[in-house]
């Protein structure tokens, strides 16, 4: 068929269009009632409500591009996005560099299941009693199982100085992150490893001879026809226009705009959702040997083999044996994005310029499957029931589901309305007298009931779990039932939690002095401020003397939201409090 344009992107026909008018008129809820028509929402109000300023999809069907289109714009009372805006790819990068690591394989340069120093050149993988277990492999590396440390990076700002990659891969000055290291004996369990993607980095350029953006351009984006997109970082500033520019959650931009990524391999790559349609296609297509200007076939069904976790080699899998499919997810600074392809030829890409872009996905993908009759990713279909008030008493309490998480179960009026640890209230509606579902996500909760109809014990389906949870005493339930109402007012009249403004400073000059008390964090949060106060110390220094803190608002969770100013900007921590004093949870992020 020959492209039409349609808008600011491009359509093959009029069916096409109405399928495009229904994701910008209607998008698909997470859950359908039946019986009941959904309430449409449109695309550009729930863009707005989630502060996106854009977004870029573009759908694969029958091993095409059907149609690709850019939403919204590249930063605020600027000019829209089109199909060929370039979006920062964040993680997505690590399968698209994946086909590199393997055409080098293919091609009998590199081997898969080899020791990995015996690539590198200057820099090595140090010596530990982990790895004399057992050597570092490419295969590990590529599929996070290489027991190597460091999830992801931060990036630098545009006026930061920029560490070399072996400062990266040694946590040195300038580098903002933590030494790349094993601390796992390799190929033993999974944890998602960023880190283990700079290392392959370091070993494509050391067999190359050539810059890694250089050779990703030479044997994959360029065989490819990936022909707008680039691992340079910084991107060249002649192509700056064609960039749209990152925001955060709250609205507010990116201080310096687009972060520098260093670590090209694992969060690098600039490209658009057309392109990474043609890396998907590309796959798909070398799969059922129809192509093979990268990899062959005999490669990608290796490459799409699944091992621990279901991982990849590169991307995850996903779907089901008759119809399974690859996937990955990225999230740098102001950006986040997908990619979901059935090996069969169908697919979508999105991407947005947003860090609370993640919602919008989740709305556009199921929107998407929906509309094209996926077999994943729709949302269910639920029936609502209807059930006597006084029949919710005997469903109300307080269940533990872990021992530090509890579901309150309350009723207001005819409604039950559910309320887990650290959460906002979410309403409930039932199925059967025993089963409730909710409507704002896919979640749902059977109660187990005595002889006299009173619940015992609950299970949460969510997430494809089943959790389940044994109801407390009514002593334990009562004290539970009343820490959370009295978040629950503190939320309704605003008031921050007693001794909330005292722990955070405390917290952040502990940070800021390089010698947090981590007597007054929570084991959870004092380990993760262990492993990241280098990177925390950083950040928090290079913000300048702290010169106010205000208290804004009490979070739906019951978080006390502050807004920190220091001489060189602003941030917004969250925090919450256990019943003690002890910082519980804290989260935040810096903005102008």
């Amino acid at each position: 068929m020959t492209p039409a344009f349609a808008g600011s992107g491009w359509a093959t026909d009029t069916s096409v269009d109405q399928k495009i008018q229904q994701i910008e008129n209607g998008l698909t809820p997470p859950v359908l009632v039946a019986g009941e028509s959904p309430t449409p929402v449109k695309l550009a109000d729930r863009m707005a409500a989630l502060k996106v300023p854009g977004v870029s999809i573009a759908v694969i069907h029958a091993g095409e591009i059907e149609w690709a289109r850019g939403f919204g714009v590249t930063r605020i009372g600027g000019p829209p996005v089109t199909p060929r805006t370039l979006f920062q790819a964040a993680s997505i990068s690590k399968p698209v560099t994946a086909l590199a690591v393997l055409h080098l394989v293919q091609a009998g340069t590199l081997n898969l299941d080899s020791d990995v120093n015996l690539y590198l050149k200057g820099w090595k993988i140090p010596a530990s009693g982990f790895s004399a277990q057992h050597p570092v492999t490419l295969r590990e590396l590529l599929t996070h199982t290489a027991g190597m440390t460091v999830h992801g990076f931060p990036g630098y700002a545009s006026d930061e100085k920029l560490p070399t990659l072996v400062q990266v891969l040694d946590g040195q000055p300038p580098a903002n992150s933590p030494p790349i290291r094993v601390d796992t004996v390799p190929g033993t369990i999974w944890r998602y490893s960023g880190g283990g993607y700079v290392v392959a980095q370091r070993i494509l350029e050391d067999v190359s001879g050539q810059p890694f953006s250089v050779l990703m351009q030479r044997t994959v984006l360029s065989p490819i026809g990936m022909s707008d997109s680039t691992y340079e970082q910084p991107l060249p500033r002649a192509r700056a226009n064609e960039v749209a520019l990152p925001y955060r959650d709250d609205g507010t931009p990116v201080k310096g705009g687009p972060h520098v990524y260093p670590e090209q391999a694992p969060a690098g790559l600039w490209t658009t959702p057309t392109d990474l349609a043609r890396y998907a296609i590309e796959v798909q297509r070398s799969l059922a040997g129809k192509s093979n200007r990268v990899l062959s076939a005999a490669m990608v069904r290796e490459m799409l083999t699944p091992g621990m976790n279901q991982q990849g080699l590169g991307p995850g899998i996903g779907g089901s044996a008759s119809q399974p499919l690859f996937q990955h997810s990225g999230a740098n600074e102001g950006y986040r994005c997908d990619l979901v392809a059935y090996d069969g030829g169908d697919g979508v890409v999105i991407m947005t310029n947003s860090d609370s872009g993640g919602q919008l996905m989740d709305d556009l993908r199921r929107t998407i499957a929906h509309i094209y009759g996926w077999p994943d990713f729709q949302p269910p279909v639920r029936h609502l029931a209807s059930i006597e008030p006084s029949r919710l008493d005997l469903l109300t309490g307080s269940y533990q589901l872990a021992p530090q998480f509890v579901l309150t179960i309350t009723r207001q009026g005819s409604q039950l309305l559910s309320q887990a640890t650290g959460q906002g209230q979410i309403a409930l509606f039932p199925q059967s007298e025993r089963e409730f579902f909710t409507r704002d996500f896919d979640s749902s909760t059977t109660f187990e009931v005595d002889s006299q109809g009173h619940a015992t014990s609950l299970v949460l389906h969510q997430n494809g779990r089943d959790v389940p949870g044994q109801r407390l005493d009514a002593a334990t339930a009562k004290q539970i039932a009343d820490a959370l109402a009295s978040t629950n007012k503190r939320f309704h009249d605003q008031t921050a939690a007693p001794g909330s403004e005292a722990a955070l400073r405390r917290m952040l000059d502990g940070i800021t002095a390089g010698n947090p008390d981590y007597s007054k964090l929570s084991p959870g949060l004092a380990a993760l401020t262990r492993e990241q106060l280098p990177a925390l110390h950083k950040l928090l220094t290079g913000l300048g003397p702290m010169t106010a803190l205000s208290f804004t608002e009490v979070g739906a969770g019951g978080a006390d939201i502050y807004r920190v100013t220091y001489a060189q900007g602003t941030a917004e921590w969250r925090i919450t409090l256990s019943a003690d004093g002890t910082v519980e949870g804290a989260l935040f992020h810096i903005g102008e």
